[in-house]
């Protein structure tokens, strides 16, 4: 049967992440594509604790409709977390909306604000899940520079001085998705006078801001703000579980005015069991015990993995050596082809996510994403090992 489908839907592509972890289910991959927690780390017995307790105190409640700015008392911790973590203090839980995870913010960006031919502004590269969501709004990317730094402000302040119709810029400081870089203080203060020159909108994506192992922890974007031009996206997904679906925006008042008019008509509110779940647990646990936890398996884990790498990768392959996150970004030298190495993993029983996708325009790169946080250590220096005899062979037939 042939189907009409929008035209919308020709710009749409399956997401090369979601199909690389069907290879997860194959127990001879080892795979380091994805990125999703350590689930050793969720906290089950807690929450069923939680959820009985909660069940049983308010269950009808949690079980009807409910209001789509979100539970109060959670919008009231994270204001308050935000102040603490975040170095954001007197943000108004008015001025927050609950999610259904941070992806359906960036669903809710491209809605608010694109018509077809705008103008979005990311890094290059960038994560790839932004990129689909704004995709289905038919905008133009427009790929600002980046290096071991960040973004360079000088190249943003070029294309805004030449670039018209540009909506707003999206972008993730701290512990990059895919790249795991963090940007600079001062990269961060020189960004910050750029998009203040040009009033430019800004969706600061923080997912991981909190998973920091080593060194000190930079100020958000939305700290530097004062102008109201930063909207700063957060998750429950990484410091607590990603099944919940709990993420939030904190912004200018007229745009989460506006996410809450889109989410009424999008799903009217995210789960209020779930809602009522996280806000419970932090009540009555220790979130902040809980993220150090987290902290600790995925510090070694990432010093496992750059050590292994050290060792086993040949001369000319460089890898990021992020001090937090989920990921880390391993390029090949100039000549030898990531798809090629790509292909040669999976015939050696490993996987990780091809460079490429990570663009928004059509590019050929030379870089693999790897992820280590859902990687026993064990695995971990198979994975690598195998990896570097894929990088070996495929640098070997490009001579």
């Amino acid at each position: 049967m042939q189907r009409n489908y929008a035209k919308r839907m020709d710009r749409m592509k399956a997401s090369e992440i979601r199909e690389l972890l069907k290879l997860t289910t194959k127990p001879e991959i080892i795979s380091f594509a994805g990125g999703l927690p350590a689930p050793e780390l969720f906290p089950v017995e807690d929450i069923a604790k939680v959820a009985h307790d909660l069940v049983l105190k308010e269950g009808r409640q949690l079980l009807q409709y409910a209001t789509t700015e979100g539970r109060l008392t959670l919008r009231q911790k994270i204001a308050k977390r935000m102040a603490e973590k975040y170095g954001t203090p007197g943000i108004d839980p008015d001025d927050i909306l609950i999610t259904t995870g941070s992806q359906q913010c960036l669903d809710f960006c491209g809605k608010l604000f694109l018509d077809p031919g705008d103008v979005v502004l990311c890094e290059s590269p960038s994560y790839l899940g932004a990129l689909n969501a704004f995709n289905a709004y038919e905008p133009v990317f427009k790929e600002v520079p980046t290096d071991e730094e960040g973004i360079i402000p000088e190249e943003l302040d070029k294309i805004l001085a030449t670039t018209p119709r540009v909506k707003f810029i999206y972008v993730i400081p701290e512990f990059q998705n895919p790249t795991g870089v963090s940007w600079t203080v001062e990269r961060r203060r020189k960004f910050m006078e750029v998009v203040n020159k040009y009033d430019l909108p800004v969706f600061e994506d923080d997912p991981y801001g909190e998973l920091r192992y080593t060194g000190k922890m930079n100020p958000t974007l939305k700290s530097m703000d004062t102008k109201g031009l930063v909207s700063f996206l957060g998750t429950f997904s990484k410091i607590f579980c990603p099944g919940m679906r709990l993420g939030w925006i904190a912004g200018p008042h007229d745009i989460v005015e506006k996410f809450v008019t889109i989410k009424q008509s999008a799903d009217l509110h995210t789960s209020n069991f779930d809602q009522g779940i996280v806000d419970a647990y932090i009540d009555s646990c220790d979130l902040d015990a809980h993220v150090e936890e987290i902290k600790e398996l995925y510090g070694k884990r990432l010093q496992l993995i750059l050590k292994t790498m050290e060792e086993e990768f040949p001369e000319g392959v460089t890898f990021t050596r992020p001090e937090g996150g989920l990921f880390l970004w391993v390029t090949m030298p100039k000549g030898v082809s990531s798809l090629k190495v790509f292909n040669k993993c999976i015939e050696m029983k490993v996987a990780a996510v091809i460079g490429d996708a990570f663009y928004p325009n059509e590019k050929t790169d030379r870089s693999l994403r790897v992820n280590y946080s859902n990687m026993p250590e064990d695995r971990i220096i198979e994975g690598i090992k195998r990896m570097a005899k894929a990088i070996k062979a495929v640098m070997a037939e490009s001579k």
